[in-house]
C-alpha cells in the first residue's frame, strides 16, 4: 500500500525531470553558441555552466551579440547579426551596465535587489580613474567578479565572497610593479599585515562575517583615504568600524563589547575628532592598526599611547609605577586614563581626593609615602594655578587702567607653560622633579604679579600727582584772576 501511495509522486517527479531535461536540451539546441563551444570544451563554456547569468536565461549572444540560432559560425558571428566579439576596456563595464543599471530589466524582469548604481559608483571611484594606458579605467566589472563563471557574492566560489575578497584585491595591491605605476608610496604588504590581524586570521578560517577589504573601503564606490567621502577618511573611520562593532546582533558570538563607539564619542579623542574635526586626534586605526588590526595587549598599550605622548611614556617607564604595574600585570596608560572613553586630563585626577585616580590605590593608606607624595603634588599644582590666576587678574587690571604691561603679559605664558609641563612631569611620580617645574612657574607668576602691582601703583601715583597738579594750577589760576581784578579796580580808581 505504501508503494502504491508513493507511486503517483514518483511518476510526477519523473515527468518533471523529463520535462526539465527536454527543456534544457531544447535550450541548448537553440543556443548554438554554447553547443559549439561546449563541443570544443573551451574554458569560457566550461565556466559558464556555473554562471549566474545562465540560470537567468542569458546566453552568449546577449553579451557578445550575434545570432545564437544559426548553426553556421559565419552567420552566427556576422556583424549584420550584431556580433561584437570580446569587449575591451570600458566596453566591458558599459556592457554590464546595460542590464545592471536598468530597473526595467533588473527589478521587473529578474526581481533583483542589487543596486542599480554599481557602474556609476565605479566610474567615480579610485578604480574608475584612467589606467596607465590612459584609454580605460583601472578596473572593470570583470576584474573583480570574473567573466564567464560569475556567481553571487554569497557563493563561496565567487572572487568577491568575503573570505576570497582579500586575495582578489591582492592580485593588484600585492603586485609591487603594478602598484608602483600608479602610486609608488602605496604599500603592497596589506595582505601580509591583514593575515596577522584578528580579522585576517578569522577570515583565513572561512569566517565570512569578519571585516575584509570591502567591509572598510567599500566595493564599487572605493575612494582615496584622503577623500572626505571615503569610509576610511580619518573622521569617518570610527563610524565605519562601528558598523559591525556597535551591532549586538552582528557581534553575537565574538564575546566582545559593542559600546566602544559610544564610549569613544564621549572621550577626549572622540570629541576632538568627531566634534572639533581635529585630524591629529586618534581614531580606531591609530591604536588598533589598519590592515593589521589587533587589540592592544597589556604590554603594548604604553607603546601605542607613547607614539603620540612620547615624553609621558618615557617618564612613566622610569617611574616606580612601571615596576609595580608590571608585577600586578596592569595596563599602563589605560589604568588611569581609560581607553575608549578617555577622560580629559585635568588637575582633578591628581591627589588623594575621591575623584583623583591616585586614591584608587593609595587613598586607604594616608601615612604611606605614595599618599603623601600625591597629596603634596596636588597642593603644588593648585598653588601654581592659583598664583597664575592671581597674576592674570592683576595684568588684566593694569591693562584696563591703560598701563603698558605687554612684557608682563608675554612673561605670563611661561607660568602657563610650567603648569603644562608639571602635568607631564606627573608621570615621573618624582616629587622633587615635579616641584622644580612648579617652582619655576611660581617664580614667574610672582614676578608678573609684582610688575603688574607696580604698574597699578604707578597708575594711582599718576592720578594723585595729576590731582595735586590740577589743584595747584587751579589755585594759581584763581590767584592770578584775583590779582588781575585788583589791578583793574586800582586803575579805575586812579581814573
Amino acid at each position: 500500500m505504501a508503494f502504491v501511495k508513493q507511486r503517483p509522486i514518483h511518476i510526477i517527479l519523473w515527468i518533471i525531470s523529463i520535462s526539465v531535461a527536454a527543456h534544457g536540451t531544447l535550450a541548448l539546441a537553440q543556443d548554438q553558441c554554447r553547443a559549439c563551444h561546449e563541443a570544443i570544451g573551451d574554458t569560457p563554456s566550461t565556466l559558464f555552466k556555473r554562471d549566474i547569468h545562465l540560470g537567468k536565461g542569458i546566453s552568449c549572444a546577449d553579451c557578445h551579440g550575434g545570432d545564437a540560432r544559426k548553426e553556421e559560425m559565419e552567420e552566427a558571428m556576422s556583424k549584420s547579426a550584431g556580433f561584437t566579439g570580446v569587449p575591451k576596456g570600458d566596453e566591458i563595464s558599459t556592457l554590464c551596465a546595460r542590464c545592471h543599471a536598468d530597473a526595467a530589466i533588473m527589478v521587473k524582469k529578474y526581481r533583483s535587489t542589487l543596486s542599480l548604481e554599481q557602474a556609476e559608483l565605479l566610474s567615480t571611484s579610485v578604480h574608475g580613474k584612467l589606467s596607465i594606458t590612459g584609454k580605460e579605467r583601472i578596473a572593470q566589472c570583470t576584474t573583480c567578479h570574473g567573466s564567464h563563471g560569475i556567481v553571487g557574492k554569497d557563493n563561496p566560489a565567487s572572487p568577491v565572497y568575503p573570505p576570497n575578497v582579500v586575495k582578489t584585491c591582492a592580485k593588484c595591491h600585492a603586485n609591487a610593479a603594478f602598484v608602483r605605476t600608479y602610486n609608488p608610496s602605496l604599500p603592497v604588504d596589506q595582505l601580509d599585515k591583514y593575515r596577522t590581524s584578528v580579522h585576517g586570521m578569522r577570515n583565513a578560517k572561512g569566517d565570512a562575517k569578519v571585516a575584509e577589504c570591502a567591509s572598510c573601503h567599500g566595493s564599487h564606490d572605493i575612494r582615496s583615504a584622503k577623500d572626505v567621502k571615503s569610509a576610511v577618511y580619518d573622521i569617518n573611520v570610527p563610524a565605519t568600524c562601528s558598523t559591525c562593532h556597535s551591532s549586538a546582533n552582528y557581534m553575537k558570538g565574538y564575546k566582545i563589547p559593542v559600546d566602544q563607539f559610544e564610549k569613544y564619542s564621549k572621550g577626549v579623542h572622540g570629541i576632538a575628532l568627531l566634534q572639533k574635526h581635529d585630524l591629529a586626534a586618534p581614531a580606531c586605526n591609530d591604536c588598533h592598526g589598519n590592515h593589521g588590526a589587533t587589540p592592544p595587549g597589556v604590554q603594548s598599550i604604553s607603546k601605542i599611547c607613547g607614539s603620540c605622548h612620547a615624553l609621558n611614556a618615557d617618564l612613566f617607564s622610569k617611574s616606580p609605577h612601571k615596576k609595580a604595574f608590571d608585577q600586578k600585570n596592569l595596563p599602563e596608560c589605560e589604568t588611569c586614563h581609560g581607553y575608549h572613553d578617555i577622560v580629559v586630563a585635568t588637575d582633578k585626577l591628581l591627589g588623594v581626593s575621591s575623584e583623583a585616580v591616585c586614591s584608587w590605590c593609595h587613598g586607604g593608606a594616608p601615612t604611606s609615602k605614595a599618599h603623601l607624595v600625591a597629596k603634596n603634588m596636588r597642593q603644588l599644582i593648585d598653588s601654581l594655578r592659583s598664583s597664575e590666576s592671581a597674576a592674570t587678574l592683576l595684568v588684566d587690571e593694569a591693562e584696563r587702567k591703560g598701563m603698558e604691561i605687554g612684557e608682563a603679559r608675554f612673561k605670563l605664558r611661561d607660568a602657563r607653560q610650567a603648569r603644562l609641563e608639571s602635568r607631564t612631569m606627573v608621570h615621573s611620580f618624582d616629587e622633587q622633579q615635579f616641584q622644580q617645574i612648579v617652582d619655576k612657574g611660581l617664580k614667574v607668576a610672582s614676578e608678573v604679579s609684582e610688575e603688574a602691582n607696580n604698574a597699578i601703583e604707578e597708575y594711582y601715583f599718576r592720578r594723585q600727582g595729576l590731582g595735586i597738579a590740577t589743584l595747584i594750577i587751579t589755585v594759581l589760576a584763581v590767584s592770578l584772576y584775583v590779582f588781575i581784578r585788583r589791578l583793574e579796580r586800582r586803575q579805575r580808581t586812579k581814573q
